[in-house]
């Protein structure tokens, strides 16, 4: 259960990641991540309600509200990176938050075995390699790799605390909905702040409509990212963090097969290399 999860969360957030990484080269991250946020607070509050999650309201929630602060600045400095360089590059630097769990799983006392820890070496290794990251070059793509290892630790700091939110499956859903209302409050203020300042919050010369254009896609990213968070959180309570946490980390190479198919961009031979090792990272840490 705990791999099959695990995995979905990597398919769930490599296409949010990819959906994206696309709405940010046509409106502002910010604003993408406001936006997208909000539509899930509405659909997980009416799920809260019709499954009367709010009795499972107690102190572990605060590790929601932990994860609500810290998600937006992590997605919105991701999303800015996505914007500057290509996503099969920039996308695999973000798993290197995979560090934070995996940490926090070993000083709980996990010990995988020692297959098991071949496969977390051997997959973060492939996870990073599958963008063919390219650490030298225009001052753009040095920002790029600055903004994505903040953001990395950001992940893997929501991927820590959402685990510890909740207990049940109905406990799960109000967790993912006070951490939504948290990223809409924390977003939104910072989005306010950026208009006070002389930013955009839609693109110039644009007006609402551009918004309810992109509703559908601003919808899919909000609710694949809501989905991986609830995914992640049964992978982790349902075996190793550290085994949840590596192979929950495999998106990258979700997003760079998306961006391969839809946006013709080209996989160099040390990426098809690194997808490779993160399959083979998989299996071990599956078996």
């Amino acid at each position: 259960m705990t791999a099959l999860f695990a995995l979905a969360t990597s398919l769930l957030w490599g296409l949010a990641d990819f959906g994206g990484g696309l709405l940010t080269r046509r409106l502002p991250a910010l604003t993408v991540v406001v936006v997208s946020q909000a539509v899930a607070v509405v659909v997980l509050g009416a799920i809260v309600v019709a499954t009367g999650g709010w009795t499972e309201w107690g102190p572990q929630l605060w590790f929601a509200v932990g994860a609500g602060l810290v998600g937006p600045a992590a997605m919105l400095a991701f999303y800015k990176a996505l914007a500057l360089g290509p996503m099969g590059v920039v996308s695999p630097l973000g798993s290197l938050g995979v560090v934070v769990p995996v940490g926090v799983g070993l000083l709980l006392g996990e010990r995988p075995g020692v297959p098991q820890f071949a496969g977390i070496a051997v997959a973060v290794v492939g996870i990073v390699l599958a963008g063919g990251p390219e650490l030298r070059g225009a001052p753009v793509q040095r920002q790029a790799v600055l903004l994505t290892l903040v953001a990395a630790f950001g992940f893997g700091g929501v991927m820590a605390l959402i685990a510890e939110a909740s207990s049940s499956l109905t406990g799960l859903f109000l967790a993912l909905f006070v951490q939504r209302v948290t990223n809409v409050a924390t977003g939104g203020a910072a989005l306010f702040v950026s208009v006070k300042r002389g930013g955009r919050a839609l693109p110039e010369g644009s007006g609402v409509h551009v918004i309810w254009a992109a509703v559908p896609a601003l919808a899919f990213v909000g609710l694949a990212d809501v989905a991986a968070n609830g995914t992640y959180s049964v992978a982790a309570q349902n075996g190793p963090v550290t085994v949840a946490a590596v192979l929950a980390s495999v998106y990258p190479v979700v997003t760079a097969l998306a961006a391969r198919l839809v946006l013709k961009e080209r996989l160099r031979g040390v990426q098809a290399a690194g997808a490779g090792l993160a399959l083979v990272g998989t299996v071990l840490l599956a078996s």
